[in-house]
C-alpha cells in the first residue's frame, strides 16, 4: 500500500556535513553486497548484460558531474565538490572525524578503509603512521592517537593527485557504482539512481533498518520496483518517506530539507531524468545548475 508522500518545506540554518546514520562501521561484505547483490556468478552475469544494454543513465560523465555537484550542496552547502577534498572536521555527531568528498569518518569504516588503500600504492604517504589509531578509533568518536597531528596530515595529503584520485576510487567503490548498479536492476531512471547514490551516501552501505540496504527493503515491502512492474514514482516517494524517518529517528530536530526541498522536489517535479537547468533548496540555500 503506498503512503502519503508530503512536501515539508521546513528550513534550518546551515546543516553540518551529512555522514552515515548508522553506529557501527559495516563489514567490507556489507559494504560490498548486501542481500540484493549476494548472487551467484550467473545471476551477475546476467545483470551486467542486462546493465550493458540499458542508457548510462547517472553513470554518463556529465551526470555524474551533476551528481556529485548536488550531493555537495546537501552535504557541505557548496556546488564545488573538489574543494572538498580536503575538509576535515568533527562535526559532533558521534561518528569522530568527517573528512573528504562525501564526508568518509573515521567512526564508520570507510575512511579507515580509504587510507588503507591509499597506503598500499602508496606506502610513504603522510596519512599511514595514523593507521594503528584509525583501526582503534574505528567505530566509535574517539580522537585518540589522531590528535593533534591527523587533521594537518589529512590537509597536506589532499594537495596531492594521487590521494584525491583515491578518494574518487573510494567513492565509486563504496558509493556510488554499486548505487547506480542496483538502481538500474530495480527499473529506476537517472533520478531514482541519484537517489539511490544520497542514500548511501548519508545512510551507509549497511543492511541494518537504517541503513541503505534496509531501507530499500523496507520500501519493497510496501511497494514494487519499476522492475517488479511497479510505479517508479511510487516507488521512490516510499523511499524518500522511510529514509526521512530514520533521519529524524535519529534526530527529531534534524534538517530533512535534502530530502524535502531537493530530491522529493524533483521527483514531483517529474524530472525522472534529472535534466537541467536544475533549482533546489537545502539548509536555507537555494542552488542553480544551468
Amino acid at each position: 500500500m503506498k503512503r502519503a508522500g508530503l512536501l515539508f518545506l521546513t528550513v534550518a540554518p546551515l546543516a553540518t556535513a551529512a555522514v552515515f546514520l548508522f553506529s557501527s562501521p559495516p563489514s567490507d561484505s556489507q559494504a560490498q553486497n548486501g542481500s540484493p547483490l549476494n548472487k551467484s556468478a550467473a545471476e551477475k552475469s546476467a545483470d551486467d548484460k542486462l546493465i550493458a544494454e540499458l542508457p548510462p543513465g547517472l553513470a554518463a560523465p556529465k551526470n555524474k558531474e551533476l551528481a556529485q555537484r548536488i550531493v555537495a550542496s546537501l552535504e557541505n552547502s557548496t556546488l564545488d565538490w573538489r574543494s572538498q577534498y580536503a575538509r576535515i572536521e568533527d562535526v559532533g555527531d558521534g561518528t569522530g572525524y568527517t573528512a573528504g568528498i562525501v564526508g568518509f569518518c573515521t567512526g564508520t569504516h570507510d575512511l579507515l578503509k580509504l587510507v588503507e588503500h591509499y597506503t598500499k600504492e602508496h606506502p610513504g604517504n603522510g596519512l599511514a603512521p595514523f593507521l594503528p589509531a584509525l583501526k582503534k578509533v574505528d567505530g566509535t568518536d574517539s580522537h585518540e592517537g589522531l590528535d593533534p597531528g591527523f587533521t594537518k596530515a589529512w590537509k597536506d595529503e589532499a594537495r596531492k593527485p594521487a590521494f584525491r584520485k583515491a578518494q574518487n576510487s573510494e567513492r565509486d567503490r563504496v558509493y556510488f557504482d554499486p548505487a547506480v548498479r542496483l538502481a538500474k536492476l530495480d527499473g529506476l531512471g537517472t533520478l531514482g539512481q541519484f537517489i539511490y547514490f544520497d542514500a548511501m551516501v548519508l545512510h551507509g552501505p549497511d543492511n541494518e533498518a537504517d541503513g541503505f540496504y534496509g531501507l530499500r527493503d523496507a520500501a519493497m515491502a510496501e511497494a514494487d520496483t519499476p522492475a517488479q512492474g511497479g510505479k517508479e514514482k511510487a516507488f521512490l516517494d516510499i523511499f524518500l518517506d522511510l529514509r526521512r524517518e530514520q533521519i529524524l529517528e535519529k534526530d527529531p530536530e534534524k534538517d530533512t530539507s535534502r530530502i524535502d526541498t531537493a530530491q522529493r522536489q524533483f521527483l514531483y517535479d517529474g524530472n525522472m531524468d534529472l535534466k537541467t537547468p536544475l533549482t533546489w533548496k537545502a539548509y536555507g540555500e537555494t542552488f542553480r545548475v544551468p
